[in-house]
């Protein structure tokens, strides 16, 4: 271990990452931990606390100590103009290919992502900092496989989601403690670009993930000032946009732009960690239960209530209104296959934008053009915070109304087998893996084992007639890795890790309590 600046810092191959693990850099990090790592721990266990009402049966509320501000008619500050035209979006993690790939496709803004497609190896988190200083910097090349990639004139406009406020970077400890991931990754990205993207006439752009109260907004309200203010950054430059992936969010929506409203660009509905999210927090309802996965999509009652929410409070404040995620990649060799996958991805866009949405996410380049055709024939101007969806009343019913449907034995195996795919390319270092001819991220591998989790504790009768019981998950997971076997290949099989991701996948399906994310179960083993 690399001791730095007051001998009390310890951090992972320092040497190695010296480009970005400045002293400067560093000492920056050390002033975000002491100021703000102890209230996020609090935030943390405030979580708990809230899951243990719900764990005696309560349910998310519109609170009664902030109906003042859902009332009232303030408005966020002015959106700059790099952020006003966000029809088409596009994801992925932040390695060197993926970055200029993503800024030369075409969308209007990429969202360079740390988290949930981004395995949080150290190798990839700084090397993921240091293309994304080249890319701001417009010298980032990649020289593969005899091709060369580099930035086009007109790219993507960048930004960044940090990790979650739940996870902590363990290569870096300060006094013993580790520190807050979503604080490096921040951090670093911030100190190293800020004025560089600020000279351009841009600013350093985020995507916060996963909060679930509007204290969390708050927090990283006061990191944003702080920080603007260390780095002698104007205060307002940095502009987020919240994804609203938890269910507790969605009762929270004016709470949570009015606290960030000074640097908040717009609301996401982050559609797949929402579902995980409805059914962590309700889990323990009598009588909830949730069907298949393929079952429950936006135009499940409760989802299509929870978008036309973010759109409704959105333009109320002026914001901008994102909707959710185009997880479909090219089907090579199968045109009437991909002819019915891309038809998905257009009835899906359609809904979006007509129901009001300033734009809408993919998470392939393919994809781009397709998406885009969609928003430009339907949406004319920059964005539609003109419709305002004042005539809408959604209620606390209607944003927790159970979905309906079957629980299959296809179903179920279907989750086993995605589960452990995907749990496995993480523990490898892939968080964005294309599984299926779709590009999945640990949401998928949390709504997968959420449900196995549900459906063993509820003991439900699948569409065959068995109960659905630990014994036969054992049984349906050795089957499983079989067909993945098959599917991968044996060389690929061989040099996995997929016994590991059964075996992690089995247990935190098993377990008396639902684990909070597999990602801190599994960080441990990379």
């Amino acid at each position: 271990m690399e001791i730095l600046t007051n001998q009390k810092t310890q951090i992972k191959d320092w040497e190695k990452h010296a480009a970005i693990l400045t002293e400067e850099a560093v000492t920056f990090l050390e002033a975000l931990h002491h100021k703000f790592n102890a209230k996020r721990i609090e935030l943390l266990k405030k979580r708990a606390t809230q899951q243990t009402l719900f764990e005696s049966g309560g349910s998310p509320v519109f609170p009664k100590s902030t109906k003042e501000i859902r009332e009232s008619n303030w408005v966020a500050a002015t959106i700059p103009e790099p952020l006003l035209d966000r029809r088409v979006e596009i994801t992925g993690p932040v390695d060197r290919k993926m970055v200029i790939n993503a800024l030369n496709s075409g969308a209007k803004t990429f969202m360079a992502d740390f988290e949930d497609s981004c395995s949080p190896t150290w190798n990839n988190l700084m090397e993921g900092q240091q293309n994304l200083k080249d890319a701001v910097n417009k010298n980032i090349v990649l020289e593969q496989n005899g091709k060369k990639y580099q930035l086009n004139e007109n790219t993507a406009v960048l930004l960044v989601r940090p990790r979650g406020l739940h996870l902590e970077e363990k290569n870096i400890k300060i006094n013993g403690q580790r520190t807050s991931a979503s604080l490096v990754d921040f951090g670093l990205f911030l100190f190293h670009n800020a004025q560089n993207q600020l000279a351009q006439g841009l600013g350093p752009y985020f995507y916060l993930p996963k909060l679930e109260h509007y204290e969390e907004a708050r927090w990283w309200n006061e990191v944003f000032v702080f920080s603007q203010d260390y780095l002698k950054v104007p205060q307002g430059s940095i502009k987020a946009t919240v994804l609203i992936e938890t269910i507790t969010a969605s009762f929270q929506l004016d709470e949570i732009i009015y606290e960030l409203k000074e640097h908040i660009a717009g609301l996401n509905c982050g559609r797949w960690d929402y579902i995980f999210s409805y059914i962590k927090k309700l889990k323990s309802h009598k009588d909830f239960i949730v069907p298949d996965r393929d079952q429950i999509t936006m135009t499940s009652p409760f989802m299509s209530a929870y978008s036309l929410r973010v759109i409704q409070v959105c333009h109320k404040r002026n914001i901008l209104a994102i909707g959710g995620m185009a997880a479909q990649i090219p089907i090579k060799n199968d045109e009437t296959a991909n002819g019915m996958a891309f038809k998905k991805v257009i009835e899906d866009k359609e809904r979006e934008v007509k129901n009001g949405h300033d734009g809408t996410w993919v998470a392939h380049p393919a994809l781009v053009p397709l998406a885009m055709k969609v928003f430009n024939e339907n949406m004319l101007t920059k964005n539609q915070m003109h419709i305002k969806r004042s005539e809408l009343t959604i209620t606390e019913d209607q944003l927790l109304a159970m979905p309906k449907g079957e629980i299959t034995l296809n179903g179920i195996r279907k989750n086993i087998n995605v589960g452990i795919l995907y749990i496995e390319s993480w523990l490898m270092g892939v968080g964005a893996a294309a599984l299926y001819h779709l590009m999945e991220d640990a949401a998928t591998a949390e709504i997968s084992r959420a449900q196995i989790w549900l459906w063993l504790q509820k003991k439900v009768t699948i569409d065959d007639g068995k109960i659905f019981d630990t014994e036969l998950l054992k049984q349906l997971v050795q089957e499983e890795l079989l067909k993945i076997k098959e599917y991968v290949g044996t060389e690929r099989y061989d040099h996995g890790k997929f016994n590991l991701a059964a075996k992690l996948f089995t247990e935190m399906s098993v377990k008396k309590e639902l684990d909070d994310f597999l990602t801190t179960t599994a960080y441990e083993y990379i």
